[in-house]
């Protein structure tokens, strides 16, 4: 975690939920991982009441991370909020719960963006409520004093998040709908090289859908720009164990590994995430020798539980 304070697990108050179009949002009161956030880490949810309760927790990726701010050495209070859509039972319970139930929440959790070391034009591209995570990001490059456009998309209006907000974390805002009920026609792909273009950007940082950071990274590679994709694999147990949300990544040394989206990602440089075989384990991945292996780096965070 880069000498940062790890990953704590606590029993949250929910604080207020809402709807975002076809998307829920879930504001809960953990101010120790509010505390430790950074843009594009995620939280991992319990999910299920004492009798439906299910095995795998869900993750979220933080939207959004503040604190009240300390009195006398201690914080006061500090708040998380996810974005998510409804996909299966555990979803749906979620989308169930009401101000003041209790959760159980860890983290943050996973790898975030890396900023730049000196300011530059940055372009962020979201994909439906992958644009969630974005939203402090643009806020923590503009205090560096970098220059934001921010490119969002999605198949229609309600499955668009943040347009309403997005000039205020941005210097320039486009966005896209497949069927064109909002903003300009298309995808966000298809606007991106115009927006590369007039902004000059120096970097590119992207969440969605895994077919939409494949497509930009292409782009960014293209235009001789580093890219940083924040990805959408299914994660269960969110500290690496569990091995249900590998994907094939190139390391330095030019070997594709299978690597854990929950602990060495979700934020992977765009140029070393083997898109095409997202899915698959590729001939050559190392650790595999005629049966299917999983070779990782990196370790297991500790975790400290804090009561609450």
């Amino acid at each position: 975690m880069n000498g940062r304070p790890g990953p704590v697990q606590v029993r949250a108050e929910v604080v207020a939920t809402s709807r975002a179009g076809a998307y829920h949002r879930l504001t809960v009161a953990a101010p120790e991982i509010a505390a430790r956030a950074l843009p594009g880490q995620f939280i991992a949810l319990a999910v299920g009441g004492p009798d439906s309760a299910l095995l795998l927790q869900r993750a979220f990726a933080i939207h959004r991370a503040a604190l009240e701010g300390p009195q006398g050495g201690a914080l006061t209070g500090g708040t998380v909020e996810v974005v998510y859509a409804v996909h299966g039972r555990g979803t749906a319970w979620l989308a169930d719960r009401v101000a003041g139930d209790s959760l159980d929440v860890v983290g943050p959790l996973g790898q975030g963006f890396t900023l730049p070391e000196t300011s530059r034009p940055c372009t962020l591209v979201g994909g439906g409520y992958g644009s969630a995570p974005l939203f402090p990001l643009a806020a923590a490059l503009r205090a560096g004093g970098c220059p934001v456009d921010l490119v969002l998309g999605a198949a229609s209006a309600d499955r668009l998040f943040g347009a309403a907000a997005a000039s205020r974390v941005a210097d320039e805002v486009r966005v896209t709908t497949e069927d064109g009920s909002a903003g300009e026609r298309g995808r966000v792909t298809d606007v991106l090289p115009d927006v590369l273009r007039r902004s000059a950007a120096g970097a590119v940082y992207a969440c969605g859908p895994m077919g939409m950071l494949a497509a930009v990274s292409a782009i960014s590679t293209a235009y001789g720009l580093p890219s940083q994709c924040a990805v959408e694999e299914s994660m269960a147990c969110g500290i690496g164990v569990c091995m249900t949300c590998v994907l094939p990544v190139r390391g330095d040394d030019g070997m594709t590994r299978m690597v854990r989206s929950c602990v060495e990602g979700p934020v992977f440089a765009g140029d070393r995430v083997r898109w095409a075989d997202v899915g698959t384990v590729p001939v050559g991945t190392v650790g595999t020798v005629g049966t299917v292996g999983v070779g990782t780096v990196g370790a297991v965070p500790a975790l400290r539980v804090v009561a609450g």
